[in-house]
């Protein structure tokens, strides 16, 4: 958990649905009325984005070079179901994809996932390496080789337990 800037474009959304849920303490924003207002999520629709977020948790452990922490469905089928479309500026004729329908969730984060894939930012999006945390965050370092969602609580951490190991 940290207090990094949030990832840019649409990866704000996705990384901030990651971290809707404190694994340390179990704390999860999406159980309260206004935690799922705002992803709009509607309480009859909390499985299928729980089942989303930890699909998102997976990839973005992948992206960090670590295990699922859990079977997950995977990413690709979930977001195969999101109904999108092209979206085409009339003013200076740019196109994106956007979500079909303007609201569900899924098709808002399948459109964030598309709109990082053009930007070469998704392989940044990734989930401390720390089994108690999996925070999703922003890799901003150089090298894109980060490890740990704050160098100063996880980090020290695991350096802490790799220190008293020895």
């Amino acid at each position: 958990m940290t207090d990094r800037a949030p990832a840019p474009g649409g990866l704000a959304l996705v990384e901030a649905l990651v971290n809707t849920v404190d694994l340390e303490s179990g704390d999860d924003r999406l159980d309260t009325p206004e935690g799922r207002a705002e992803f709009g999520v509607a309480e009859g629709d909390l499985a299928q984005t729980r089942e989303l977020r930890e699909s998102l948790r997976a990839v973005c452990l992948a992206h960090a070079g670590h295990p699922p922490h859990r079977e997950v469905t995977p990413l690709g089928v979930l977001l195969a179901r999101a109904p999108l479309h092209v979206a085409v500026d009339e003013r200076d004729g740019s196109a994106a994809l956007a979500p079909a329908d303007g609201r569900p969730l899924l098709a808002r984060v399948a459109a964030a996932v598309a709109q990082a894939l053009t930007e070469g930012t998704w392989m940044r999006l990734k989930a401390c390496e720390l089994p108690e945390c999996h925070w999703a965050y922003y890799d901003r370092s150089p090298a894109g080789k980060g490890r740990w969602c704050s160098m100063a609580v996880c980090g020290a951490r695991a350096k802490m337990r790799r220190y008293r190991a020895k």
